[in-house]
């Protein structure tokens, strides 16, 4: 009965996982991601003198769960069409990253592999040696607001991988990367370059700092789109089923055994 218990159960677990991923209403989420930012910030070499605190906004979180949705290994291609990606903001900048395992998703190793680029990066010359573009925008001294989702994507990510992983998206505004202008000035002590609170050697703001609510959601977003279901709402409805058919497998099985106990004896 065990062995056929155990089949069950493999049979039940099978396709299902059971990753479970924060969401862009998270505080524990939001606060990793803020945190992760602003120290990239406050560490740059050579310091920053105008380098604004980064704080959360929820509209570009909604831009950034709307397109890990997707699923696919590129930067939004509406991200020229400002009045698609943000409901205020007419400036939005963009890192993404890819990951499998799913659960080996990770928002702080996420974010420092963005970070670690500034290896490839030259100050001074305002060039690159390799990619750089994620580390120019984490520390773009500009962009004070920030929103990233975490999405599951079941069938993997395009362009990256083809096996259940992980599509991790951060938006930025205002966004940064302009050609041939550096992330931040560093021309005086940290901070001097603005008339803001100083703290931890970033410029604070009560005013920039506040958060809004929007009641908008991007006209591209694949959850508005009925004919496509998102991964998410499957694996909840597989996660809801699951116990429910566990329990009367086991309750089969049992039945099974009480009336005819010979058709669980192995030789």
């Amino acid at each position: 009965m065990v062995e056929i218990l155990l089949w069950a159960w493999i049979i039940l677990d099978s396709g299902v996982c059971s990753v479970s991923l924060p969401g862009i209403t998270d505080g524990k989420f939001i606060d990793e991601c803020v945190r992760e930012h602003n120290w990239a910030r406050s560490s740059v070499s050579p310091p920053a003198s105008n380098m604004l605190y980064m704080s959360w906004d929820e509209g570009l979180a909604i831009t950034a769960r709307a397109w890990a949705r997707h699923c696919v290994f590129e930067h939004n291609t509406y991200l020229k069409d400002v009045h698609r990606m943000h409901p205020t903001f007419t400036s939005v900048g963009e890192n993404i990253w890819a990951g499998y395992p799913p659960s080996s998703f990770n928002v702080t190793q996420a974010i420092k592999s963005w970070v670690d680029e500034k290896q490839h990066y030259d100050y001074n010359s305002k060039s690159c040696t390799d990619v750089c573009g994620h580390y120019t925008q984490v520390v773009w001294a500009n962009s004070y607001k920030v929103g990233c989702a975490a999405q599951l994507c079941p069938n993997g990510v395009s362009n990256f991988d083809s096996r259940e992983s992980v599509a991790f998206v951060c938006n930025y505004a205002t966004g940064g990367n302009v050609n041939r202008r550096q992330p931040y000035a560093s021309q005086g002590a940290a901070c001097s370059g603005c008339k803001d609170t100083c703290q931890k050697k970033l410029c604070r703001s009560q005013e920039r700092d506040s958060q809004k609510s929007y009641n908008w959601t991007p006209d591209w977003d694949p959850a508005q789109d009925p004919t496509q279901s998102t991964s998410g709402s499957n694996y909840v409805t597989i996660l809801a089923v699951r116990p429910v058919a566990l329990i009367f497998t086991f309750i089969t099985a049992y039945a099974v055994h009480h009336f005819y106990p010979d058709v669980f004896c192995y030789e």
